[in-house]
């Protein structure tokens, strides 16, 4: 279809459908169980920044920034940017080594339920087949369908496909090469670079309130149907039981279309009979109509709309880079406990190289989390929030980009969640000593009755004590850990 066949089809099953392109009619939508029960999915970067595979993601905009060291790296490296663009990277792009088959076995094994592939980046390429941008991993670079051949595998695997869309911000995102002599600049390329409209700074107040003032130049009308045209097509086609939308979206001049669009997924979703959600950041839905989704970061109590966060193994890019920092497996599995606890889920992200394989450190994080799951997982999957999240004094910050540092669990710091009768009690820094917890002191009148303990990850039954000040158990050999240990504890 053309774009504005498109476009009549969209309003069409919106006329017809049960969802309407207003917040009091999408508000009826309910976050689907398979995500709730899921809690564990894995982000994937992979695109033409990981060819050069310098700085971060954000390589197709900072080359082009002569205030970053991208710039300087590029020149040094490359040539000036009127001789070799950020275009001339996708020749480079083989994949030459990506085989589907054996991502999703290996996300499957580390325990995940579902795959969220960045289907188009910031910088423009897309990551799969499309009839509305020539420029794509299927007609160019690798000539792979990177996102159609996940998708089959993960129908193949059991996991559930979901795909994530960065390309709201490609409208202004290549700008800074417009400021100098740069192939940005010749129009033989800008189906590829975008309008890249030049502003002061790219995330001032003329994108926030573009309505508002008469000298905006943020997303017309346009560039908006475009966006709109685009998204559903990878409704369509793919048919993700998720859609990831990252930031700028929540920009007043995006609301009609976020209206549009979400009615139109939840409106074909319901066609196709299955549950589906958007993953959305800062305030781009009501949070009764979609799912929120925390960068980097954390909420500092239990949520009563659910909610996920999504991170990296890498500290320092979402993409590979050669320089890049891991997080421990450690650290991992204990921010995947920590969002659990509070009514959420976690989406950990990897960056292949641009061959299409993976580093040494992301696949000993994955196997890691995998060996870690597949004993104590039952108290993560398909669970729910307890009475409380935590017991001990170690809290970790509420709020985007604060996912860095090891955070400092001490032996009293617990982490609980329920299903089906069962408290799961996550210690966090075992020392091989007794335990005990406050929390499951004896109360008058008010006193949870427990039947028995055991460990989790063996199974093996728990000798414990309760008066007034907590629940102590009696430690065994098995409480000597390097990584979180679950008591299930079975209540009357």
């Amino acid at each position: 279809m053309t774009r504005e066949e498109y476009l009549k089809e969209i309003e069409k099953v919106n006329e017809n459908g049960f969802y309407k392109e207003d917040w009091g009619s999408l508000s009826s939508h309910e976050t689907p169980k398979w995500f709730k029960e899921a809690k564990f999915g894995i982000f994937i970067h992979y695109g033409v920044y990981s060819v050069p595979a310098f700085g971060n993601e954000w390589y197709s905009r900072n080359m082009y920034n002569r205030d970053e060291r991208e710039y300087k790296h590029h020149v040094e490296t490359y040539g000036p940017q009127s001789k070799f663009g950020y275009k001339d990277f996708i020749p480079m792009f083989k994949a030459e080594n990506f085989d589907a088959h054996r991502w999703i076995e290996t996300f499957k094994k580390a325990g995940a339920k579902y795959v969220v592939p960045v289907m188009e980046h910031h910088d423009g390429f897309a990551m799969y087949d499309t009839e509305f941008n020539k420029w794509n991993a299927a007609n160019m670079g690798p000539k792979k369908n990177i996102v159609g051949e996940l998708r089959e595998e993960c129908g193949k695997q059991g996991l559930t496909f979901c795909g994530s869309s960065h390309r709201a911000e490609h409208y202004f995102f290549m700008n800074l090469g417009r400021e100098f002599d740069s192939d940005v600049n010749d129009d033989n390329y800008r189906d590829f670079y975008g309008p890249a409209v030049l502003c002061p700074e790219w995330q001032n107040e003329q994108f926030t309130n573009s309505t508002e003032n008469p000298d905006s130049k943020g997303p017309d009308q346009d560039w908006l149907e475009d966006w709109t045209v685009r998204t559903a097509e990878i409704i369509d086609r793919y048919q993700p039981g998720m859609l990831y939308f990252d930031w700028w979206i929540q920009n007043k001049a995006f609301k009609p279309y976020l209206k549009k669009i979400c009615a139109y997924y939840y409106n074909r979703a319901k066609e196709w009979g299955r549950e589906v959600t958007i993953c959305y950041k800062h305030h781009a839905f009501p949070p009764d109509v979609a799912t929120f989704d925390v960068e980097r970061g954390a909420l500092s109590e239990i949520s009563p709309r659910y909610w996920q966060t999504d991170t990296a193994i890498g500290n320092r890019s979402w993409c590979y880079i050669q320089d890049n920092e891991y997080k421990s497996g450690y650290k991992l599995v204990c921010d995947l406990v920590d969002a659990v606890s509070k009514n959420g889920n976690f989406l950990l992200n990897l960056g292949p190289k641009s061959d299409g394989t993976f580093t040494p450190q992301d696949e000993k994080a994955l196997s890691e989390i995998g060996q870690w799951l597949s004993v104590n997982g039952e108290g993560i999957y398909g669970s729910t929030y307890w009475s409380q999240y935590k017991e001990g004094d170690t809290v970790i910050a509420s709020g985007s980009f604060n996912d860095g540092a090891e955070v400092a669990y001490t032996a009293s710091d617990f982490r609980f969640t329920y299903k089906a009768g069962y408290v799961y009690a996550y210690w966090m820094r075992p020392n091989g000593q007794d335990v005990k917890i406050k929390a499951l002191k004896t109360e008058p009148i008010r006193e949870l009755l427990v039947d028995k303990v055991s460990l989790l990850s063996t199974g093996e039954d728990l000798e414990f004590t309760r008066n007034e000040e907590g629940m102590t158990i009696k430690a065994k050999d098995s409480f000597k850990s390097d990584m979180p240990l679950c008591f299930k504890i079975k209540l009357l």
